[in-house]
């Protein structure tokens, strides 16, 4: 998995929409310690949440995952 995909993502797509770690993270019922994290390359987004994530962001799941450019 490619966790530098995944955090510049979630980072991108916040932050593009001037939202805070605790709303980005109140829509996938996680703290914003939990997305301070991801964007930290600390920890990963549980696997379950990754086909929303994906939503959200407009990507695929492959994309989040470093599998598609």
């Amino acid at each position: 998995m490619n966790t530098l995909r995944i955090s510049a993502s979630i980072r991108s797509y916040r932050r593009e929409r001037s939202m805070s770690q605790t709303s980005f993270g109140e829509l996938f019922g996680v703290s914003a310690q939990a997305v301070s994290k991801w964007e930290r390359e600390l920890s990963c987004p549980d696997i379950t949440l990754l086909p929303e994530i994906a939503k959200v962001l407009g990507v695929s799941i492959a994309y989040l995952l470093g599998a598609e450019s």
